[in-house]
């Protein structure tokens, strides 16, 4: 009888599947590396830039929407991937009975801080 079965069916990954998941988490982190190539490049294409220009790039239309994307990619490749190390190493197996409950704590507490950075992010650059 498995004792986390429960859990694990209430507490899937994003999607509730495995592949559409795999996926997500690699377009996800191609989404991120190309945000880190536009960012790195602009970085490298202005050298000596001060503050209001960092802004003026930042904050332009293409770029908020950008960051946006990069952010809910960020909050979804964290979350995925996190799920994952908690339901294959945080076991019953392994940590003994209480596995469950610091599974869920963990859990929780992902769920948490990503929403938060999500949340903050998005006050950053649309509440100006």
């Amino acid at each position: 009888i498995c004792m986390d079965c429960s859990l694990m069916k209430s507490a899937t990954g994003l999607t509730g599947s495995g592949s559409r998941d795999w996926y997500l988490q690699r377009l996800s982190a191609v989404i991120l590396a190309v945000y880190t190539v536009v960012v790195f490049g602009w970085i490298l294409f202005h050298s000596g830039f001060d503050y209001e220009q960092w802004k003026g790039f930042m904050m332009t239309l293409p770029m908020k929407v950008f960051s946006l994307l990069a952010v809910l990619s960020l909050v979804a490749h964290a979350w995925i991937g996190m799920w994952q190390v908690f339901t294959d190493y945080v076991t019953t197996r392994q940590m003994g009975p209480s596995a469950s409950g610091l599974r869920l704590v963990l859990t929780s507490a992902v769920i948490i801080a990503v929403l938060a950075y999500a949340v903050w992010v998005i006050q950053i650059f649309w509440a100006n």
